[in-house]
């Protein structure tokens, strides 16, 4: 359904994304900001499925600057090949990467508001375009790596923000999300009986239940903040 096109940032900075767009005309849009593996088969299932329910989507490579052409699964090399990109792009002097999630969130918005999603690493870099970014109507994470240390959860939101978590996450501890939703009660927190990756098909901790109800959840909440 989708292909890969070429964005560039406002640093000239030239990168790619994977690009979905719906049978009629697009309602609004999705970024989809990926795991710690790259832009790979399941970001872009993701980014079709969201096509299929009508809106323009698209997912930024936002390993491009330190590495291209990532795409990894689920194994554990695989898992310390991604920690070692991610912590190469938290290493990035500021603003990292957030110039390339703006430039996809500007090509987004030709078709109307834009919502900013993101998976694991993509949840916490989805949190700070909400709370950093102009021009986004909505956020939504799902099982944010580090978004509920104390200095991510002291940020605030620009947009209504939707976050999904795991109650069984071995790197999202429980008192840290509760602490989260302490910080920000106006961000809907929704907690689910899952792991880590719960809405992933390609993981063991793949939860088919939690993974439905996170998705009519956030189906609904891009039907009223978006279109």
């Amino acid at each position: 359904m989708g292909q890969f096109i070429q964005l560039t940032a406002a640093d000239g900075f030239v990168f790619p994304a994977y690009e979905a767009r719906p049978a009629g005309s697009p309602k609004g849009a999705v970024v989809v900001l990926q795991e710690i593996f790259g832009v790979n088969s399941h970001i872009r299932a993701v980014v079709d499925s969201y096509a299929a329910q009508g809106y323009l989507a698209l997912a930024p490579a936002t390993f491009h600057r330190v590495k291209a052409d990532v795409e990894l699964g689920y194994c554990p090399d695989d898992i310390a090949a991604g920690r070692e990109l991610k912590a190469a792009v938290e290493g990035l002097p500021a603003p990292g990467v957030l110039p390339d999630i703006a430039a996809a969130v500007a090509h987004a918005a030709q078709a109307g508001k834009v919502a900013v999603m993101g998976y694991c690493w993509g949840g916490l870099l989805a949190w700070r375009s909400a709370c950093l970014l102009p021009g986004i109507s909505a956020g939504v994470t799902y099982y944010g790596g580090g978004m509920t240390e104390p200095a991510e959860a002291a940020r605030k939101p620009l947009c209504p923000v939707l976050a999904h978590f795991g109650e069984q996450d071995h790197a999202i501890p429980l008192p840290g999300v509760h602490a989260f939703r302490a910080a920000q009660p106006g961000v809907q927190v929704k907690l689910y009986a899952a792991q880590h990756g719960f809405n992933c098909d390609h993981r063991g901790a793949y939860n088919a239940e939690a993974a439905a109800l996170a998705s009519q959840r956030t189906l609904a909440f891009l039907a009223q903040h978006v279109g």
